[in-house]
């Protein structure tokens, strides 16, 4: 019986720059965001403004391309308030902490392949700062870390609605955060691996978005909710929370959080290139006619040419969809997101293990069909046996929130009697200035007794 082995990671490569070269490597990763930030600012107003028939920045620079560079500087020179009943050092770190993570995680992402492909002042290198053989979990780490910013902001402004943000920040964080693991965990099990340079190359054949596509899914609803945007900006809500998290500050320091914010978007953007849309590989078509493509520099461009669309996909949800509101966003997490994730879990390692196992891809398929159908059947019972529950409920009597003389919540169970509603047009009599009777046809009688008169 044959096995198909794991992939074993060699990152002989890394680790062996001289100091001067990763110096260099940092600074453009840090160079990297900081400009596609930049653009990413000025691409999200245009784009919305296009969205909204407006005109958008138009002012600094050509095409207003300079406009996120001037609203830097303007908070830069903004005055700088601290709360008076604020924790002040955990009040100017919370910042810090939000935004040093976020660029953390770049360090292990692959902007091309990971052999010796490109010379930099007569050094052969690999394109990617350093690799591990758990760099997939480095980067959630740095993705939890990055919370604890928005959770201390909240806590050390010494106000209510900050601390409502931070603690809303928190419970996103958890609700998503499991969904993300699983959908990273069905990647693991086809790749063999947690490293992001090994991940790529096992996606030489076949991008994991057409093995996963579950996976992928999950984890675009989940980046979206990690990174607090909208329709899940629900931290720094400011239709309910006056700005949430970030509401005490100003000038540099909130700078800092938009800053974070944007950061994170680039890196699970990146890091949904890598596991699942090739990382660095030219797409189909022309990878198939052009055989240069995914060597040399040019696999850096295919990247950052997926990384641009998913940013316009983050944009794209922004001026698209209203907010949710915060049950919601549990709910989705909860309810949706965790259990579709789990059981796809199960699915991808019941398939990897009886591959491994030598079974035949049309058993395989057979397998699987038959327990979506054991699935779907359980779901169909459980139906029937919950709607007989519910009109169950229904031949109780009302339940009054008002019996005991005060308003009371319902209980599990219990629902709210029918709110009456504004009678139709049709059904409400017309009311005639100077006139009780409104009846048409008493309104003649009553003239013709007049006239008679």
């Amino acid at each position: 019986m044959t096995t198909y082995p794991l992939a074993v990671e060699d990152l002989s490569m890394f680790g062996t720059d001289p100091w001067w070269l990763v110096a260099i490597k940092a600074v453009f990763c840090f160079a990297f965001l900081m400009v596609t930030v930049l653009f990413a600012i000025v691409w999200e107003r245009k784009v919305v403004a296009w969205m909204q028939l407006r005109i958008g920045p138009n002012r600094h620079g050509p095409w207003g391309l300079l406009q996120s560079l001037a609203d830097g500087i303007k908070l830069m020179l903004k005055e700088d308030v601290v709360v008076k009943r604020a924790d002040k050092v955990v009040y100017v770190l919370a910042p810090v902490i939000a935004a040093i993570p976020a660029f953390m995680a770049i360090a292990v992402i692959p902007f091309g392949p990971a052999g010796n492909e490109v010379s930099i002042f007569g050094h052969r290198t690999a394109m990617q700062l350093t690799d591990l053989p758990i760099a997939m979990l480095y980067i959630l780490a740095c993705a939890s870390v990055g919370i604890y910013g928005m959770v201390l902001a909240g806590w050390s402004s010494g106000s209510t609605y900050p601390l409502l943000g931070g603690l809303r920040s928190c419970a996103q964080m958890i609700s998503y955060e499991i969904a993300m693991g699983a959908a990273f965990a069905s990647v693991f099990l086809y790749s063999g691996s947690m490293s992001t340079s090994t991940i790529v190359e096992a996606q030489a054949d076949r991008w994991y978005i057409l093995l996963l596509p579950v996976s992928f899914i999950i984890y675009v609803v989940t980046m979206v909710g990690e990174t607090n945007r909208a329709p899940f900006d629900m931290p720094e809500s400011e239709g309910d929370l006056v700005g949430g998290f970030n509401t005490e500050y100003s000038s540099i320091k909130f700078a800092l959080f938009m800053l974070a914010e944007y950061v994170n978007m680039v890196t699970v953007s990146a890091v949904s290139v890598t596991l699942f849309l090739g990382g660095w590989r030219a797409p189909y078509p022309i990878s198939t006619f052009w055989e240069g493509a995914n060597h040399g520099w040019w696999p850096m461009l295919w990247f950052v040419l997926k990384v641009q669309l998913l940013l316009f996909f983050f944009i794209w949800l922004r001026g698209t969809l209203p907010r949710v509101r915060y049950d919601q966003l549990m709910k989705l997490g909860w309810k949706v997101l965790i259990p579709i994730s789990v059981v796809w879990l199960m699915l991808v390692a019941t398939v990897r293990a009886l591959r491994n196992a030598n079974v035949e891809y049309q058993q395989i398929v057979l397998y699987v069909a038959g327990a979506v159908i054991a699935i779907l059947l359980l779901s169909f019972v459980w139906d029937i046996f919950r709607r007989g529950k519910a009109e169950e409920a229904d031949d109780e009597p009302a339940f009054d929130p008002m019996a005991g003389g005060f308003p009371v919540p319902p209980l599990p169970g219990q629902t709210l009697p029918p709110v009456p509603r504004r009678r139709s047009r049709g059904e409400r009599e017309l009311v005639v200035s100077g006139g009780g009777n409104t009846d048409h046809t008493a309104t003649q009688s009553d003239g013709k007794e007049a006239d008679g008169v």
